[in-house]
């Protein structure tokens, strides 16, 4: 029934709002709230038929049309406003978040969220009209009117825009950007140590007086010292494994030696972590050492992959095509006034607003970035102002670089990172992802996207709609237009590339109409999979693999072939960079430093993207028609893992090709990361397996490491957490629940997350279970006053949901492995995890091939016992991961449980000793944690 909003003195509609109808969606129904302030509850499906003749304002256009499970219909989405008015700057993407960062009253139902819309437009368009004056948002509005967008009326009336058609420009923001410039080389950094003491007395410093004493985390900071102390042989560095528990303050503790030995040597410190959580969390940790922001931009430097910046090149040329393409005039604009008030152009973590992407679309933002290569350096006009280059410089003459492990791992398989003679000393947090960080950076993929990739790169875009691809020809042409001896092999290199994979190669592959060498390979490749792979698809993941061997008919034959056309490939990609760097030599006195440099960049990006790459599938498929010798089936000699697969996305194939990874990953990372260094850190709370065995758990940790492959051991340090866990925390597995059952499953999240009121954590192993528990148990929970997010249903991504997650208090989340490594919520946000069964790994080919590996590890002189040794130690550690999740702070509390009968006792070392673990039934795991949960909120 229809309800009109009456305002009063205090209330959420008594705020001055725009005259607007505003739409507000949840799992239950949604408010559809017209103009004159009358308020309807409708079903979701009448919501979506009259909210498309309204042009309702709606908060999250994505996550609104997900709800209603429509397609999209133009709305005004305060979301593109408020990146408009208020651009780098961060709200939560719901109609609370929105009130939050306008300091309006917080609503408190759905109807408050409807009004809250229109106040929020109405704050937000006031403070529009502040900007009249600022020519450069006055060209972005009349381009985006131009454009059609659903605000241009109302932003016409903020600014006054009358009816005046658009200059030339708006989007040229390059011409507002600073400019960095060239400075000589750096000294090599000293040598001068960091003495233990040294390294507390700084770390009590940066603490101050006021701070409450950690002995713990003194004792940490004393450990890690050790890494900066003076080399005493080459390619032995000092390493220091330190596991430091939930609660000691590692992040302060490594930077105070760190930033001390930065000082006193003239030379950075490189911070690698994992996830972008904590290259923001240590950022903002870093205020403590630099207070005043233009120390710290001086001495602290976030790097990233060039994929992560917005490449201004590319936005000039997508600027360019919005005369025949007006719509794109809306996502520019609001990423124009993004780019003039960012920090440093980070467009994936950094101050672009994730919930930004969601609504410009991710495809779209990342094809704005640097495409793998494909810059083109000092011959871009907009070369010193890149955002990429002047980070890169910025780094150069930091004290603290925050990188994060794909970047150190990818250059480092690339034969180092820029300027690598100064960068000594690495503190790699989060160090339980080194292992597989080293997977992914070490592996080599012959695929089809990847071979496909590879065409693009050389060629460019060859008219694809929206690429803006530029091919070799056009990153080298200049460079090499009167010099034969570049031309030659330049055409060489095109005319090849040609043979390799172009668009629309998957459904070649399935017709059976493949083209050149390699889909012939592929398209064999595909029908051994499909032939071989058992079972079909499992819940571990979305594809079909199987084992190389034996091949197929006709398989050895197109691998030979392959195999000869990328060294047909390899030949002339050598003689065109050593053709430019003879150039070097000889134009030395005719060459300026800008075109020096380029053309060492562009030899770069030929040895790495196109000799590296070529050379391994080469290697790859030629050693995979070698002749072999007859072999025990559980040997281990061989370095590579090798296999066939074949990816497919919600049964959509999306990639199929040949692939290999090290047996053991940290070998190559050992000897390209660690070895050239001089002090390595590898520190996190999960660094051992939690066995009842301490001397096997640190050799198994070293083993994951990489270690043992150095000529000197590790200093090992241990500090525990001082969290009072068996008091704090209780652990339930349940055993009256079938987890091949949805419907019991689903009704045990509901039970598990009513009883906490909310906090709730869901975490699953298999995205379809994820989905069918989440359509089943949103409207129950929505109707308890419980909002439910979902990862991979809600379109929004994991960070923006996990910042909504720590914000309402009681909201619950559904995610996978991402939302476990990526959750830092403290406080009651997070008092209960869930999950859907034991997160065994995943049984794949690699994962065989790597347990029979560790099976055969030695310690001291022993064998590992138990064939499931590897497995229970994976899983141990995404249990104890997921564990720490839940305690962050001294007085947090809450509930971990299993839905999962099948849980081996062997397991349960996972959880802190001391800590309470009971199998229960699903009844009594209920009323545990509402009666944990009820005790510890009294004495709150």
């Amino acid at each position: 029934m229809a309800e009109t909003l009456q305002p009063s003195p205090g209330t959420i509609s008594a705020i001055p709002s725009l005259a607007a109808p505003a739409l507000v969606v949840s799992a239950r129904e949604a408010v559809l709230r017209e103009a004159n302030g009358e308020a309807r509850h409708l079903a979701r499906p009448v919501a979506a038929a009259s909210a498309r003749e309204v042009l309702p304002l709606v908060c999250h256009g994505p996550a609104v049309f997900a709800r209603l499970g429509v397609e999209g219909f133009p709305v005004r989405d305060l979301l593109e406003l408020f990146a408009f008015v208020r651009p780098a700057k961060f709200c939560l993407p719901t109609p609370r978040g929105l009130a939050a960062a306008l300091d309006l009253p917080q609503p408190s139902n759905g109807e408050d969220e409807a009004s809250a819309l229109c106040s929020s437009a109405a704050v937000l368009l006031d403070e529009l009209a502040d900007l009249r004056r600022d020519p450069a948002v006055l060209a972005l509005a009349r381009l985006m009117r131009r454009g059609g967008w659903s605000w241009s009326e109302d932003i016409s009336r903020a600014l006054d825009l009358g009816e005046a058609q658009t200059p030339s420009g708006g989007l040229d923001i390059w011409r507002n950007l600073p400019q960095w410039e060239e400075s000589g080389p750096e000294s090599p950094p000293g040598t001068q140590p960091v003495d233990p003491g040294e390294a507390r007395h700084r770390l009590a410093d940066l603490l101050g007086t006021n701070s409450e004493a950690r002995p713990s985390q003194s004792d940490y900071a004393s450990a890690v010292a050790a890494a900066f102390q003076p080399r005493i042989e080459e390619g032995a560095p000092n390493v220091v494994l330190a596991e430091a528990g939930t609660g000691v303050g590692k992040t302060m503790g490594y930077i105070a030696p760190a930033s001390l030995w930065a000082e006193r040597n003239a030379g950075p410190v490189w911070i690698s972590t994992f996830t972008r959580n904590l290259q923001r969390q240590i950022d903002a940790e870093l205020d403590r050492l630099y207070p005043d922001a233009d120390t710290k931009r001086r001495k602290v430097v976030i790097r990233k992959g060039r994929e992560n910046y917005l490449c201004l090149l590319n936005f000039e040329e997508a600027a360019g095509r919005v005369s025949v393409n007006r719509e794109s005039a809306i996502p520019l604009g609001l990423l124009a006034r993004w780019a003039l008030a960012s920090r440093d152009g980070d467009i994936m973590g950094g101050d672009l607003p994730a919930w930004l992407s969601d609504l410009i679309g991710r495809g779209r933002v990342q094809r704005l970035a640097d495409q793998r290569g494909e810059c083109i350096y000092s011959g871009c006009a907009h070369y010193s102002r890149c955002f990429v280059e002047r980070t890169v410089r910025r780094a150069r003459r930091a004290d603290i670089v925050v990188a994060n492990h794909a970047l150190v791992m990818a250059h480092a398989a690339m034969n180092g990172l820029d300027d690598d003679s100064r960068i000594t000393r690495f503190i790699f947090d989060e160090g339980h992802h080194v292992f597989d960080a080293a997977d992914s950076a070490f592996a080599a993929h012959l695929t089809g996207q990847e071979t496909s990739d590879l065409r693009r790169w050389l060629l460019g875009s060859e008219g694809r709609r929206g690429s803006r691809a530029r091919g070799l020809e056009r990153r080298v042409g200049d460079l090499a237009s009167d010099d034969e001896a570049c031309q030659r092999p330049l055409r060489d290199v095109l005319t090849i590339a040609r043979q390799l994979p172009t668009t629309f190669w998957q459904q070649r592959l399935v017709d059976g109409t493949a083209l050149g060498p390699a889909e012939v390979f592929l398209a064999l490749v595909r029908q051994q999979v499909l032939a071989r792979a058992g079972g079909g698809e499992t819940d571990f993941g979305h594809g079909l693999e199987c084992e190389p061997m034996p091949l197929n008919p006709g398989l050895a034959d197109a691998a030979r072939e392959l195999a000869n056309m990328l060294e047909t490939l390899v030949r002339p990609l050598v003689e065109l960079r050593a053709a430019l760097t003879a150039k070097l030599d000889a134009e030395a006195s005719e060459l300026d430093t800008a075109t020096r440099n380029r053309i060492e960049a562009v030899c770069r990006s030929l040895h790495h993207r196109g000799e590296l790459q070529a050379r391994a599938w080469r290697d790859m498929l030629r050693d995979l028609i070698a002749p072999k010798p007859a072999i025990p089936a559980d040997n281990d000699d061989t370095p590579f893992v090798d296999w066939f697969a074949l990816e497919r996305i919600e049964g959509r194939e999306v990639d199929v090709g040949f692939y290999r990874h090290w047996r053991d990953p940290t070998l190559p990372f050992s000897r390209a990361v660690m070895a050239p260094s001089h002090g390595v850190v590898i520190t996190s709370a999960s660094l051992r397996d939690t066995s009842e065995d301490e001397l096997r758990d640190w050799r198994t940790a070293e083993d994951r490491l990489g270690t043992p492959h150095l000529p000197r051991p590790a200093l090992r340090a241990a500090v525990p957490s001082p969290f009072d866990y068996p008091n704090h925390t209780r652990v339930f597995i349940v055993t009256d629940v079938k987890r091949e059952a949805t419907d019991q499953v689903a009704a045990a999240y509901r039970e598990l997350f009513l009883a906490s009121g909310g906090g709730g954590l869901g975490l699953f192993t298999a995205i379809r279970r994820l989905r069918d528990v989440q359509r089943r148990i949103a409207q129950p929970l929505e109707e308890a006053g419980i909002p439910l997010y979902a990862q991979h249903v809600d379109g929004m991504d994991t960070a923006t949901l996990v910042d909504i997650f720590r914000a309402e208090e009681n909201s619950c989340l559904l995610g996978t492995d991402a939302v476990r490594d990526g959750v830092d919520v403290p406080g009651r946000s997070l008092r209960l995890i869930v999950f859907d069964r034991v997160p065994w790994p995943r049984p794949d080919i690699l994962h065989k091939a790597r347990k029979q590996h560790f099976r055969r590890a030695k310690i001291e002189g022993e064998a590992v016992r138990g064939a499931n040794a590897y497995d229970d130690m994976l899983t141990r550690f995404r249990l104890k991961q997921a564990f720490g999740r839940l305690v962050r702070r001294a007085d947090d509390h809450g509930v971990f449980v299993l839905l999962d009968s099948r849980t081996p006792t062997r397991l349960l070392t996972a959880f802190p000793p001391g800590v309470t673990v009971e199998r229960v039934g699903l009844a009594q795991a209920v009323g545990g944690v509402r009666e944990f949960l009820k005790s510890y909120d009294k004495k709150r």
